[in-house]
């Protein structure tokens, strides 16, 4: 079986050493690699950070297949994906402090929406959108559970995994400003891009579940995954854009090798 995998960096920042090597776990092993730009975030994504991944990828001696799939040039594919889902979405009207509020009360939990909205009257509804209000569109989790049953992925290093959306609550799949979002994007284009093995950082294992979960929703064929360890620097903690970690036109300022940085990975795996 050829394995087909890819590299989905959003140009928010200069590509650190961190991502460079979840590029290079994926691109060693594909037969044909992929490489999309999840630039969704229009704000906070910049044509600069974009050139400066591609340019980072090939000083490292990374290259890829096809055309370089740019996610803000497809938001039409998004919408008509988000609107096969009509039915299992509600509008969200609550802030990011309501939600932090709702999770630190005794029985919430932390990281997972609460599902105030879930219930509210149509009429509320359409009230609060027709007055402007902003909202997000969420993903019932539980009547998506109801139409597709039981789900399960493959995890290539422990096997067969049962698939447990609940864990993520009901997800953000658009927003009033975004017509799209993170999960629904990477289900579509690994689709589209024909991708056979989803190699990526294990930071982004509990997505799966959630993804499993939507690629059932649209008839989508579900990748084997595959979830590496991360980097870390010398604390242990995991090198992060937020926190500042090297970026690779740093290390290439100071006199760094692509060879130095591959040794790195090699010694790391």
């Amino acid at each position: 079986m050829s394995i087909v995998s890819r590299f989905a960096p959003s140009p928010t920042g200069y590509l650190h050493l961190g991502h460079a090597y979840s590029a290079w776990m994926a691109w060693r092993r594909a037969d044909v690699f992929r490489l999309r730009l999840e630039d969704i975030d229009t704000t906070r994504c910049r044509p600069e950070y974009a050139a400066a991944i591609l340019e980072d990828l090939r000083w490292l001696g990374l290259d890829w297949d096809g055309e370089v799939r740019v996610q803000s040039a497809h938001f039409p594919d998004y919408a008509a994906a988000l609107e096969r889902l009509r039915g299992l979405l509600y509008p969200c009207f609550c802030t990011r402090a309501e939600i932090a509020r709702a999770q630190s009360a005794p029985h919430g939990v932390e990281g997972v929406y609460p599902g105030t909205c879930r219930a509210l009257a149509p009429e509320f509804r359409a009230a609060r959108i027709a007055a402007g209000a902003p909202y997000a569109l969420r993903l019932d989790v539980a009547a998506a559970r109801r139409c597709v049953g039981a789900l399960r992925f493959c995890e290539e290093a422990t096997g067969w995994v049962e698939a447990e959306p609940e864990r993520l609550g009901d997800v953000v799949l658009a927003r009033k400003d975004t017509p799209t979002s993170y999960h629904l994007c990477v289900v579509h284009d690994d689709a589209l891009q024909g991708i056979t093995h989803v190699i990526r950082g294990e930071d982004l294992r509990e997505a799966t579940h959630i993804h499993v979960l939507l690629q059932a929703l649209l008839g989508l064929p579900t990748p084997i995954y595959a979830h590496h360890k991360l980097l870390t620097d010398a604390s242990g903690k995991r090198l992060a854009k937020r926190d500042k970690a090297a970026t690779l036109r740093e290390m290439r300022a100071a006199g760094t090798t692509p060879e130095a940085i591959l040794h790195q990975f090699e010694t790391a795996t």
